[in-house]
């Protein structure tokens, strides 16, 4: 995928700062540990729950059981957001990603998505590649990837506003 187009927004930003470069929001990306995802109810309204998630070639991935909401919110609307980052007021940086969610059931594209999974946690978060799925201890869970279609850096204590755009 080629990189994005980034622009900042200069009325939300400090004077003379420029816009995150997309390599440090990528690298942010690749290390957050939590996410809130955002689905659309079959009714419209919005549903938000805490997640773990995985960075891997230019795509955010999380899993959730077969019943769980969101993935029953998915089976009607793939249009998601996923947000990551910290609440500090003078640092860090939060990032929300905006696209579709397409489930992932390749075997070998699962096996290499349990692999980060396990390595990002130091093998708390283990999976087992079944039938299109991953299988755990406590049952099976459905995989969806979201490759962006937008994403949006705030940067926070010198305050940012940058937005990369894919397509």
């Amino acid at each position: 995928m080629p990189g994005p187009t980034t622009t900042i927004d200069d009325r939300y930003s400090d004077p003379g700062s420029s816009a995150t470069p997309w390599a440090e929001t990528r690298r942010d990306l690749q290390r957050a540990e939590m996410f809130w995802l955002t689905t659309v109810r079959s009714d419209g309204r919005p549903h938000m729950t805490p997640l773990v998630a995985v960075w891997l070639d230019e795509a955010v991935y999380f899993c959730t059981g077969r019943d769980e909401q969101k993935s029953v919110n998915l089976r009607d609307n793939p249009h998601v957001i996923l947000a990551t980052g910290r609440g500090d007021w003078n640092g860090g940086m939060n990032i929300v990603v905006e696209g579709d969610a397409h489930r992932v059931t390749e075997p070998d594209r699962l096996r290499r998505l349990a692999k980060a999974w396990e390595a990002k946690w130091d093998g708390s978060w283990r999976y087992d590649v079944v039938g299109g799925v991953f299988r755990h201890a406590g049952g099976e869970a459905v995989v969806y990837g979201v490759a962006p279609t937008k994403v949006l850096s705030f940067g926070l204590g010198a305050f940012t506003h940058t937005r990369h755009q894919f397509g």
